[in-house]
């Protein structure tokens, strides 16, 4: 049980390491969040699992995290509609 959980951290940390890297398109870092949270869902679960607790907080935390995606999706549709495209260096607004 416990290469599980190594698993999950690699997958965190891998999509932390993607996060940082893939600076160039909304949609990626997006991508990226998304895959952070899933990990971070999936740990929670394991978790609540091997000690017999309730599973009330990872659906709190799936609905939370699907709200954050779709905010995410909506301002990558108003930005594009807006800018053209989704490029960070279109936006003018970090630099």
């Amino acid at each position: 049980m416990k290469m599980h959980f190594f698993i999950m951290i690699y997958m965190f940390i891998m999509g932390l390491f993607s996060f940082s890297l893939k600076r160039k398109h909304l949609l990626m870092m997006l991508l990226s969040l998304e895959f952070i949270v899933l990990s971070l869902f999936m740990i929670m679960f394991f978790y609540f699992t091997n000690l017999n607790y309730e599973y009330y907080f990872s659906m709190i935390f799936l609905s939370i995290s699907v709200c954050e995606s779709v905010l995410g999706l909506s301002l990558l549709v108003s930005m594009i509609r807006t800018h053209g495209s989704d490029y960070f260096n279109t936006f003018n607004l970090l630099w």
